[in-house]
């Protein structure tokens, strides 16, 4: 079977990677010959995911497409379908997904549990709403990694917000972040894994570690895995999906976003679980059986992202030292070039002793930094 990816950044590079185990070849579209994914594929083509004719002529001959990033060409999409390439996800799902707006009404018009919100079309709408401040604003279109939000917290913040169509979102209060993986086989059976706590970088908005399983209760694990559940199957649609939830201070879940593909909150999965995220979307793709969502170990998860003021070609300082860590797992995404914030790789542990785990975390934080080669003068 002939699959293609739209995107070649390191989900596609881990997806790649966990594809070798099955009877594919595989294609990717990227603008960048030196993108993560590029040397790991079948073949390559150079070009960019968001233009209609590129898009459409990648696609034509192959038999299934999928993404690693929402900022794609969904009207090339729309005819691949229609002329009988298989999506995954859907492009009904991938439209309400792409775009924030979208999204939030999907939520609202489906009586989900999200924040309260009101759609603005420019920034000078923001004047409106000054009694809803402080705020979060989210453009529709394009964000992604912490990018396209912005917080409102006063008249003054106006100034930061969109001047496009956007989502201005009652700021939660929040105990805790989780995310739920879920899988959709061709035949619609979902598979739930178990959720994640979620902790962020305040300097990026990226996630910083992630802990598996989130210590919450089991009534708050299993009714985050059925929230989950039920706003994807409301999609109609096969594919991987992230769900992204609040929990508020009176102990209510609160769906923040989806993304319709793997996700960083799901890369503990490639150690800790019976089958990765990765390995679940070939799996649905091809029209094989579901896999194993449990864990067979806790994870905690460290995001390795540039450091400040760090710019150029990378170097990454301590890793023989974290690589020294018997429960640790390194993964690399084999970008060249480092800047302030870039996800360059992750680190996963595993361990039956959750305490330790955190405290393990810390530990590589401070030992392994993502930094630049220094030049001489």
């Amino acid at each position: 079977m002939k699959i293609g990816i739209l995107g070649g950044g390191q989900l596609g590079r881990m997806l790649l990677q966990a594809s070798i185990n099955y009877p594919v070849t595989t294609y990717v579209l990227e603008n960048d010959v030196e993108c993560p994914a590029a040397h790991l594929c079948h073949h390559f083509t150079k070009g960019n995911i968001q233009d209609f004719d590129t898009v459409y002529q990648f696609g034509k001959g192959l038999d299934a497409i999928t993404i690693e990033i929402e900022s794609v060409n969904i009207e090339a999409l729309i005819l691949l379908e229609r002329e009988g390439v298989r999506i995954y996800p859907s492009t009904s799902a991938l439209s309400i997904i792409k775009n924030k707006v979208l999204q939030k009404q999907f939520y609202q018009d489906n009586n989900f549990p999200t924040a309260s919100f009101v759609i603005t079309e420019s920034r000078d709408e923001l004047n409106a709403y000054e009694h809803l401040f402080p705020a979060i604003h989210k453009v529709g279109e394009g964000g992604y990694d912490g990018k396209g939000v912005k917080k409102i917290a006063n008249k003054q913040d106006i100034v930061h917000g969109f001047d496009a169509p956007a989502v201005l979102e009652e700021k939660i209060a929040i105990v805790k972040e989780l995310a739920v993986i879920i899988g959709v086989s061709q035949n619609m059976k979902v598979v739930a894994y178990p959720p994640v706590e979620m902790v962020f970088d305040s300097r990026y908005h990226l996630l910083d570690f992630q802990l598996c399983p989130a210590q919450v209760s089991d009534e708050i694990i299993s009714k985050s895995q059925q929230i989950a559940r039920e706003v994807v199957k409301k999609l109609n649609s096969p594919g991987i999906f992230a769900v992204e939830l609040f929990i508020n201070h009176e102990g209510e879940l609160l769906i923040n976003e989806m993304a319709p593909r793997a996700h960083n909150s799901g890369h503990h999965t490639i150690e800790a679980s019976f089958c990765s995220q990765f390995d679940m979307l070939w799996r649905i793709m091809l029209g094989l059986p579901l896999g194993n969502t449990a864990l067979i170990m806790p994870s905690v998860l460290i995001n390795l992202v540039g450091e400040p003021k760090e710019t150029g070609t990378v170097k990454y300082e301590g890793l023989p030292n974290v690589l020294s860590i018997s429960n640790a797992f390194v993964h690399l995404y084999g970008k060249k070039e480092t800047k302030p914030g870039r996800k360059m790789g992750h680190v996963t542990l595993l361990h039956t002793d959750i305490a330790g785990l955190q405290s393990q975390a810390e530990a590589v934080k401070s030992i392994l930094k993502i930094k630049a080669v220094r030049t001489a003068n």
